[in-house]
């Protein structure tokens, strides 16, 4: 916990990282400057046609960009004496616009957004020149808030440094994976193979897949055991139910289901909707009619099984992870980056069930309620009444919106997959896109349940 230390000690301690932090970008962009000028792939590198005079070029940008992150690292070294008056930080003002600007909406339709963007503009952002300044911008991004209290405590906390890596992996595997299917997709146009193709070559399981399986077991052996005496694993005071923690949170891989319950009853994200991921995981083969793009990366030859995919994984999944990582503080209420977490916070949550709108709101009248004690059929009655336009959305949702898609925007999926093949893969399509309109309705008209049956302890 930063907050029990001085300012002394506290840039002290951010300082002895940020040293270290900015080093190894200097170093890491001092590579690339090498790797351009040495190589000449100028017109791969950035994008633009030129030679290998425009080569040195960017190499100048690329070192220069390491000499101001050597400077930072040099001002970074000034809190080493407990004054942090130089070392390079996020401006307030800036801090201030993101907390006060960020939320679960903006957060969410925010970033699927820039997925969006980055799937349209693909063969822009795919650039090596482009990821990797990106890729810089993100780092700097992160060096320059970890001079902040709040944020230090968050990223730097030894259970989020994992989150923190994953996310930066998962950003490069990403980039790497589209990057290739734009090669492919360019040369399948001009009549060429995919580059897998030209690396057809026989390869040995001994010896050798099993001498890289060894060296990278002996190298991820090494790194562990280095990454366990520099950060010491988290471990707390033993379980007291006289003391929960709060916020109390799932291992991060649950931490989507844990994101979910905002939006839906616990039966609904912790039962349902998880196994509806591992049976349509299964489904997939299938399901799948199009035998294009096996064993090579390509997206115009499979861009909707592409953008299901990156929008189920992506959005629906890794940006809830993140979201319920960093920004859920105590009480489960969201946090902006650079905002403390006050365990006094509270926020209004006015949330209302479909019934009650239709019913107080637009009727003006009472919920039809069972009477207390009341049998199994009229209890059924007074709920078929009370949430008859809940049954009526969800059943039009997921048995007439099928046929509909069918007969209109997938009806070459239809054609091609028949009817029972289609009719399944348009339910699961219909249950992932439930989360996301489930969170619009939550945001927009503030809807807590579609269907409110508290007799059952049943709502959707």
């Amino acid at each position: 916990m930063t907050h029990g230390l001085t300012d002394a000690l506290f840039y002290e301690k951010v300082s002895s990282f940020l040293v270290w932090f900015y080093v190894v970008l200097a170093a890491m962009n001092g590579i690339a400057a090498l790797y351009v000028w040495r190589t000449g792939q100028t017109k791969k590198w950035i994008g633009l046609p030129g030679g290998h005079g425009l080569g040195i070029t960017n190499a100048v940008v690329w070192l220069l960009v390491a000499a101001a992150f050597a400077v930072c690292a040099a001002l970074a070294g000034s809190g080493m004496s407990g004054n942090g008056a130089w070392m390079p930080s996020m401006p307030e003002a800036w801090k201030n616009f993101i907390d006060s600007n960020t939320g679960p909406v903006v957060y969410s339709l925010g970033t699927t957004v820039l997925l969006a963007a980055l799937f349209v503009f693909r063969r822009f952002f795919t650039t090596p020149a482009v990821a990797w300044t990106i890729l810089n911008l993100m780092l700097l991004f992160l060096g320059l808030s970890m001079t902040d209290r709040d944020f230090f405590e968050i990223v730097a906390k030894p259970d989020n440094v994992p989150i923190v890596m994953l996310i930066l992996l998962l950003a490069f595997f990403t980039w790497l994976a589209t990057y290739r299917a734009v090669i492919n997709d360019d040369r399948m146009e001009r009549g060429e193979p995919p580059l897998e193709k030209l690396d057809d070559e026989k390869v040995l399981v001994w010896p050798d897949l099993v001498y890289i399986e060894l060296i990278c077991m002996i190298a991820l052996t090494a790194f562990l055991i280095f990454w366990a005496i520099a950060l010491p694993a988290p471990l707390e005071e033993p379980a007291n139910i006289a003391k929960t923690p709060n916020p109390s949170k799932a291992p991060w891989y649950f931490l989507g289901l844990q994101e979910m319950l905002v939006y839906f009853d616990p039966w609904m994200a912790g039962v349902v909707l998880p196994l509806l991921v591992v049976n349509g995981l299964m489904a997939i083969p299938y399901l799948d009619f199009n035998k294009q793009g096996n064993g090579y990366y390509t997206i115009k030859q499979r861009k909707f099984a592409y953008l299901t995919f990156q929008f189920g994984f992506l959005e629906i999944w890794i940006t809830l992870i993140v979201l319920g990582t960093l920004l859920r503080g105590p009480n489960w209420n969201f946090f902006g980056p650079y905002e403390y977490w006050d365990a006094h916070k509270v926020e209004a949550a006015d949330n209302i069930n479909l019934s009650q709108i239709w019913w107080e709101k637009l009727l003006g009248s009472s919920l039809p309620m069972p009477p207390s004690g009341a049998g199994f059929l009229v209890q059924a009655g007074h709920i078929l009444l009370r949430e008859w336009l809940g049954f009526a959305l969800t059943l039009g949702y997921f048995i007439v919106l099928p046929p509909v898609l069918a007969l209109t925007v997938l009806k070459r999926y239809y054609q091609k997959m028949g009817l029972i093949r289609f009719m399944l893969m348009a339910n699961l399509l219909l249950f992932m896109a439930a989360l996301p309109i489930k969170m619009v309705l939550r945001w927009v008209f503030t809807l807590k349940y579609i269907i409110w049956i508290p007799e059952w302890f049943l709502n959707f």
